[in-house]
């Protein structure tokens, strides 16, 4: 299930026009590692996996949309932060990479 979300996110990302390449290239790696952070976290926290990678979801989709709402996209990523809070200690990968995925979505929505 979680993996199914994140080849969604994965299947927007290559079918939209509204991001360059490069930008793509980079949500595309951090997805993949996003994958394999958020598998390992399933294993003890499949709850809380499945909301990081629900709010990854609805995070790239609103920073993809051609019309953005900026309110939207702030909501959106500050719930996906906020998704990780307490796993800096045990999964530091996992925050790590959702602080970039954040930052990177974050940018497009300028």
């Amino acid at each position: 299930m979680i993996g199914d979300t994140i080849s969604k996110i994965e299947a927007k990302l290559r079918n939209t026009g509204s991001i360059n390449d490069e930008s793509r290239r980079e949500l595309l790696s951090l997805l993949g590692t996003l994958k394999t952070e958020i598998t390992a976290l399933s294993r003890t926290h499949a709850d809380q996996a499945r909301k990081i990678a629900g709010f990854t979801e609805t995070s790239a989709g609103e920073a993809i949309r051609e019309e953005k709402n900026e309110d939207q996209l702030k909501l959106s990523l500050e719930s996906l932060a906020a998704s990780v809070d307490g796993f800096e200690t045990s999964h530091p990968n996992l925050v790590q990479v959702v602080n970039r995925i954040c930052t990177t979505l974050s940018n497009l929505g300028i």
